[in-house]
């Protein structure tokens, strides 16, 4: 009796009209049956402890969470479930013939050309790219569900049970990858950092970071179509695996891409995600999920490396699969390449200071933590709002201000202290605020620098009649501005190792270059 994967390879399995050709692809959960416009995703009947797809209404219920939950990320990819039949001669169709024996989710095929891993294999793939991921993503994540179930696997013992399963699911196949020492140092670091964190889990929690996630975000389940992006192939077999600290999901995407050897797309795709969740507290975690994920994903690349009905090449791949991602967890806590740092940079209204910001951002792939926007997080405004007190009032009375800066050092703090540069857009108008920034740095022992934006008023003037037509994170305007130029405090008091002006009349590349010369980034023209 033919089997399944033999049977859906044949174009006569097809309903009208019938594919010229059927490819197949194959995972250690799935066979995926592929036509020219079309995808059909069929479980395999296996038993992993951690998923059981052995009976047919457990297939059945996978392949109907599997639309249901994938259409929050792709929501015209997943067609529906169709079922699989067994005709009289006792081969397997889609036609409409014969009783259902099996179902295979539906979907609409996606060009190989657009998916992530090809993308970034050709050099195509940009940090615009990663930045609209970012952006989704915390969009995905605001509009996922979090209530008191999800919340149960954001706490440490459901956490410690992951990562002990992982290593007992391993335990028998760990040697023929790494060496006993690299095992037990694998086990010992994320074993002993998550009871060492107990509070800040419990107050990833509180803060409503535990939510109904992706599961497996990785290069290939990203499509980047002219129609837009969509993400595929969430887990859909287990909640416990798909519910989890929203860092975890973003952290898979970042292991994936350092293992890549996009290192520097990696970081970047944290910092935009950071910046448009308002959740730059997930630097202390992210080092461990990108442990974490590299040893799930080398764990299932050794189910199937030792998977005797898969085929041979599918096998000797997985190994190499298998032992790249477990060294890959294991270097998740070294240090970077790119040291930590703290810039700030600062200046008057329209001085130039959040463009620059960005750009320093952009060339470090490093947070940036701007005043305006973590103003309006704490007073629980929209970032576009605008908010028109007057000078030194309401929003902007000197207390608030105060603790606006208070934040934007904390979370500063938390960034250089998981060994990354930050950087810092505010105003830092007063000699008081530019200190607090430098004696941050003191106390975490990096270096400093101020990067000051100057612009003559009148161009800072008519920056803001131009700013006035559109919507803007920042609240300056013409009608503050004379009173903010005038009270800011000229910076005289830093050594010039540590100050760096600008002026932001200057095209923006010649400002980089300088800026090259003093802040470190990462080498240009990075590929894949």
């Amino acid at each position: 009796m033919t089997t399944i994967a033999e049977d859906l390879l044949r174009a006569v399995a097809y309903p009208e009209p019938m594919p010229a050709e059927v490819k197949l692809m194959e995972t250690h959960l799935s066979w995926v049956f592929l036509t020219e416009t079309e995808a059909f995703k069929v479980k395999k009947p296996v038993d992993f402890g951690f998923v059981d797809f052995r009976t047919l209404a457990a297939r059945k219920r996978a392949c109907d969470a599997e639309v249901t939950l994938n259409r929050r990320l792709a929501k015209d990819v997943y067609l529906g479930v169709v079922p699989v039949r067994r005709t009289a001669d006792g081969s397997h169709t889609l036609r409409d013939e014969g009783p259902v024996v099996d179902y295979a989710v539906h979907m609409r095929r996606l060009a190989d050309a657009t998916r992530g891993d090809e993308l970034l294999a050709k050099g195509a793939l940009t940090a615009r790219s990663i930045g609209r991921v970012g952006d989704a993503l915390a969009v995905f994540h605001g509009q996922s569900r979090c209530d008191a179930e999800t919340k149960r696997f954001g706490s440490l013992p459901v956490i410690l049970e992951n990562v002990r399963e992982n290593f007992e699911q391993t335990r028998a196949e760990i040697a023929r990858y790494v060496s006993a020492a690299e095992a037990a140092e694998l086990e010992r670091s994320q074993t002993d950092f998550l009871p060492a964190h107990g509070p800040l889990l419990e107050a990833r929690v509180a803060a409503g970071r535990v939510r109904d996630g992706h599961g497996d975000l990785r290069l290939e389940h990203l499509y980047f179509e002219d129609r837009g992006l969509s993400v595929i192939d969430c887990i859909e077999f287990s909640d416990r695996f798909r519910f989890g600290d929203t860092c975890a999901d973003v952290a898979f995407l970042a292991m994936d891409l350092a293992e890549h050897g996009r290192v520097d797309l990696a970081e970047l795709l944290l910092a935009r995600y950071a910046r448009a969740a308002d959740d730059y507290d997930l630097y202390a975690l992210v080092d461990f999920y990108e442990s974490y994920r590299a040893y799930v994903r080398a764990k299932i690349a050794t189910f199937l490396a030792k998977d005797p009905a898969a085929r041979d090449e599918l096998r000797l791949r997985a190994e190499a699969d298998a032992r790249r991602h477990f060294l890959l967890a294991l270097a998740s806590n070294r240090r970077s390449l790119l040291g930590p740092v703290v810039v700030a940079v600062g200046g008057v209204i329209a001085s130039g200071k959040s463009t620059v910001a960005e750009a320093i951002g952009s060339e470090m792939s490093a947070p940036v933590i701007d005043a305006d926007r973590t103003r309006k997080h704490m007073l629980g405004i929209p970032d576009t709002t605008r908010v028109l007190d007057a000078s030194w009032q309401g929003a902007y009375d000197p207390h608030v201000t105060e603790r606006v800066y208070d934040e934007v050092l904390r979370r500063a703090a938390v960034v250089v202290g998981s060994g990354r540069p930050v950087v810092l857009d505010a105003s830092f108008r007063s000699r008081v605020m530019r200190t607090r920034a430098q004696l941050l740095a003191r106390e975490l022992h990096v270096p400093f620098v101020l990067v000051e934006c100057r612009a003559e008023r009148e161009v800072c003037r008519s920056r803001l009649e131009e700013r006035a037509k559109t919507a803007s994170v920042s609240d300056g305007r013409l009608a503050i501005f004379e009173d903010f130029w005038a009270r800011f405090e000229p910076i005289a008091e830093l050594p010039a190792s540590e100050h760096l002006v600008l002026e932001t009349t200057r095209p923006l590349p010649d400002n980089l270059e300088l800026l090259r010369a003093r802040i470190s980034s990462w080498p240009r023209g990075l590929e894949g």
